[in-house]
């Protein structure tokens, strides 16, 4: 029996985005790291099924389930405000993969200057490239800005570690391994506003609830990049923090000492285990579309606001980004 797709809406979401439990469970099925392996043409005909879906001329015999699927596929695979392909390397279904093999590497290889600044530089080469892919495209990024954001976070992140291995040589064994997830900290504070700091600069482009352009907010942007520098910093805490723990114990016994060519791809494993549930957990920390009272923006676009509704406008919404 064909259902009946009239009332169905496939920008709607499946969860309520109100909620925090609501906005996990979207995350997990949009970061999903199966969808890394999905074929090009099926990505395309999820592209095709979305866009046929909005225009209200899904081909006979189409399921719900089938639309559903469509969308992971397009979510994952496609930029919010562009509707590009992103490459798959910046897309957040490739964070768990590619995280836990950085992050399994530094969290390994901390004891060495050399291998300090290589696994550093690896980390934030990656960051950028996850940064660039999932800005807010209505604040276009010059090669400059990229040029310089890139050279500023990996400096950042290279002389923290190098710096704190310093100072830790003489410090208990389990603080040195702590080093790394303090320098991709620093790095997030310094890359993400750096990429983004055309909309520190101009502002981002703010809504009314019906989604009407209203103008652009400074401060509606040093929130939402906020909120980005905040969840990138949960995402990697657990597994940085906890993982250093547990390995200092896995390495005292026995049988760990026999097999230290294993411990690597131990902690990769291990990392790639705290990612699957902290990327949307961390994804998930605030909503995607902000709401933000209309008193927090600047005075000009309050009486902008004022001028263009002549009535009290409580609330302004912004898209963050990721």
């Amino acid at each position: 029996m064909e259902a009946d797709l009239s009332g169905f809406n496939i920008d709607a979401p499946r969860w309520d985005q109100c909620t925090f439990l609501g906005r996990v469970k979207h995350f997990f099925n949009v970061t999903d790291p199966r969808t890394v392996l999905v074929p090009e043409w099926e990505l395309d005909w999820a592209k095709v099924m979305v866009e046929k879906s909005r225009m209200g001329t899904v081909p006979p015999g189409t399921r719900v389930e089938q639309l559903l699927y469509a969308k992971k596929l397009y979510d994952s695979a496609f930029h919010p405000d562009t509707g590009d392909k992103m490459n798959v390397i910046g897309r957040m279904s490739f964070q768990v993969p590619g995280g836990m093999i950085i992050t399994g590497f530094m969290l390994q290889f901390y004891r060495t200057i050399p291998a300090v600044i290589f696994w550093q530089w690896v980390n934030q080469s990656f960051n950028a490239l996850v940064n660039y892919t999932n800005r807010n495209a209505a604040s276009p990024t010059s090669v400059r800005q990229m040029a310089v954001s890139y050279i500023s976070a990996t400096t950042a992140a290279v002389a923290t570690a190098v710096g704190m291995n310093t100072l830790t040589k003489r410090a208990p064994p389990l603080v040195g391994r702590w080093v790394p997830f303090a320098a991709v900290a620093a790095a997030n504070c310094v890359n993400i506003p750096m990429m983004r700091q055309q909309e520190l600069i101009q502002g981002i482009c703010v809504k009314d609830r019906n989604h009407n352009e209203i103008g652009h907010s400074r401060r509606a942007a040093a929130i939402g990049i906020t909120q980005v520098v905040i969840s990138r910093i949960t995402m990697a805490a657990p597994g940085m923090i906890l993982l250093p723990v547990v390995m200092e114990r896995l390495e005292k016994l026995r049988c760990m000492k026999r097999i230290r060519v294993l411990h690597a791809p131990l902690q990769v494993l291990l990392s790639g285990c705290f990612l699957i549930f902290m990327v949307p957990v961390a994804c998930g920390l605030f909503p995607q579309t902000c709401e933000l009272p209309v008193s927090y923006l600047e005075p000009e676009l309050q009486d902008t606001i004022k001028a263009k509704y002549g009535e009290p406008v409580p609330y302004v919404y912004f898209n963050k980004g990721l």
